[in-house]
């Protein structure tokens, strides 16, 4: 910069010599100027046409500024090769280590068109690359559940197993991450072996179960015609004969609830569509409830609102809501409280039980809904439960679309609440009859 100012300076003074010898010393200082400045453009010229194309055009030879601007330039265009080689490096680690991965990965943009794969997706889901880039993933794999999965706001918390498309005795766990502003990985994992192992569980629950109700059936009918039989049943085989009795109903409860699981975890077929009127399903149920309490009179408050009215089977949502209430009966001391609601807000319709009982300590909530999981194995057993009634209504509400809200303290009591969408409701007209925030 001073050297090029130096050099300014210079013309200047020589321009301005040259114009006062002629008698117009500021003609020559003008032109002086002009002169300098023809100079300066024309090593502009020379270095837009360098930085264009280095090969072809030489750098500007003006020393100073110029000479500054080209080295400046050299510096950065060799940091930047490093760079560019650095990140070609790191993309080719990145490629060559999800090639290796045994999940089929594929990498799409924000419309779901593919912009890379690696190979396990051709082997599972079949796409090919590069032949299948910018091609839209629901396009290769036409199976709805891609389509929803895809289509979610939230796809990282969500998982979809299907069928593999190109060996369909295989099946895959899907799942969709973002990660940066505008693409998306879509994994795909082989989970046959987790499949068939927890087909053969299902299965072998079922089968044991089926097998275990016919004998349990005898014995309770043979024990129940001894303990009927005053004459021949002596006194000292009657707490024998009741023990048996009551053990024998609670395995055949057991069965009973272990066969509900076992057909709600493999029927894939969506619920039975039809209009459920919840008023009459809880008042019988809390007729079911009341007969339960007996002796220890509880006290029940229902609060139902009646003009809504949900989409689903009566069925398995009647098993579901009178498993909630049943748990609120046998874990409420005597004429302890039972709230009942069914309601509905913006969040969408709900039916919630709560009451003052013994609770749940916070440390067991996280796993309540875990077939055969019990917070306090004795008192359990003694209330006659079978560990599986809140896994029955965990899987009837999936199969519902809603989720189970719990809320419980140790000693004073528990809300549990099935949250249903709106769109379960059988007339949506009704939800401005309904009474909100209850």
């Amino acid at each position: 910069m001073q050297r090029d100012l130096w050099r300014l300076f210079a013309v200047l003074i020589a321009a301005a010599a040259v114009g006062t010898a002629a008698g117009e010393p500021a003609i020559g200082l003008m032109l002086g100027a002009l002169l300098y400045a023809g100079w300066q453009q024309r090593n502009l010229i020379r270095l837009l046409r360098w930085l264009q194309d280095r090969k072809t055009h030489p750098a500007p030879d003006a020393p100073g500024l110029f000479e500054a601007i080209c080295r400046e330039v050299d510096y950065l265009r060799a940091r930047h090769r490093r760079r560019k080689r650095k990140i070609v490096h790191v993309l080719k680690q990145f490629q060559d280590a999800t090639e290796a991965l045994p999940d089929a990965t594929v990498i799409l943009d924000k419309g779901g068109e593919i912009k890379w794969a690696n190979r396990a997706a051709s082997e599972f889901l079949g796409v090919r690359w590069p032949d299948d880039e910018k091609q839209r993933l629901v396009n290769l794999i036409r199976d709805p559940a891609v389509s929803t999965l895809l289509g979610d706001e939230t796809p990282h918390e969500n998982t979809v197993e299907i069928p593999s498309p190109v060996k369909p005795d295989r099946y895959l766990s899907l799942r969709v991450v973002p990660y940066t502003e505008d693409q998306r990985l879509f994994v795909a994992r082989d989970v046959t072996r987790l499949h068939g192992l927890d087909q053969m569980r299902r299965d072998f629950v079922a089968n044991v179960s089926h097998e275990l109700r016919t004998p349990l059936t005898v014995i309770s009918g043979y024990i129940q015609t001894l303990r009927a039989d005053e004459t021949r049943c002596p006194e000292a085989w009657k707490p024998v004969l009741a023990q048996i009795d009551d053990h024998a109903r609670r395995m055949t409860s057991v069965i009973r609830e272990l066969l509900l699981l076992s057909r709600l975890e493999q029927d894939d077929k969506p619920p039975a569509a039809n209009t459920v009127a919840i008023r009459d399903l809880v008042a019988r149920i809390h007729g079911d409830a009341q007969a339960l309490s007996g002796e220890r009179r509880h006290m029940f408050s229902l609060e139902i609102e009646p003009n809504l009215q949900l989409v689903g089977d009566e069925g398995e949502l009647h098993s579901a809501f009178a498993n909630l209430v049943t748990n609120a009966v046998q874990y409420t001391p005597e004429r302890g409280i039972i709230r009942i609601r069914w309601y509905a807000d913006e969040a969408g319709v709900h039916f919630a039980v709560e009451d003052n009982g013994i609770g749940i300590p916070a440390q067991h909530l996280p796993r309540i809904t875990e077939r055969f999981y019990r917070v306090d194995q004795g008192r359990s057993r003694d209330s006659g439960g079978t560990g599986l009634g809140l896994a029955i209504v965990k899987h009837v509400l999936n199969r519902h679309d809603a989720t189970l809200h719990v809320e419980s303290q140790s000693g004073k009591g528990s809300l549990f609440r099935c949250d249903f969408p709106l769109s379960r409701l059988a007339a949506p007209a009704a939800i401005g009859n309904s009474r909100t925030g209850q």
